[in-house]
């Protein structure tokens, strides 16, 4: 059973930068596909980054509202994904989780908690 615990959420003035942090215990996710997802007030759960496995190695994938300020990196020694967010926007404000999968499935059966991304204009 993957376990999966986000960190570095925070409030930030527009055009600020902020470094997101998912820990991974129960699995290696070397193996696993993985992404960030967010959820703002009022709106439905998006997706945000992508990232692959060892099925699909060097792939990553970014929303187009995110393209060019956000970086998606998983770091396979540490057990870690990462999401640097870059020049951002009071429309990024909302929680933000990380999820993983095996490669070979769609859904993503694993999920953090959340943290909290608030951006003011």
């Amino acid at each position: 059973q993957v376990q999966l615990v986000e960190s570095g959420g925070g409030s930030v003035q527009a055009g600020g930068s902020l470094r997101l942090s998912c820990a991974a215990s129960g699995g290696t996710i070397s193996r696993l596909c993985m992404g960030w997802f967010r959820q703002g007030p009022g709106r439905e759960r998006e997706t945000v980054a992508t990232i692959g496995g060892f099925t699909t190695p060097g792939y990553t994938g970014y929303a187009d509202s995110v393209k060019g300020r956000f970086t998606i990196t998983k770091d396979n020694v540490n057990n870690m994904l990462y999401l640097q967010m870059n020049s951002l926007k009071a429309e990024d404000t909302a929680m933000y989780y990380c999820a993983a999968r095996r490669c070979t499935v769609v859904e993503y059966p694993y999920w953090g908690q959340g943290t909290q991304v608030t951006v003011s204009s």
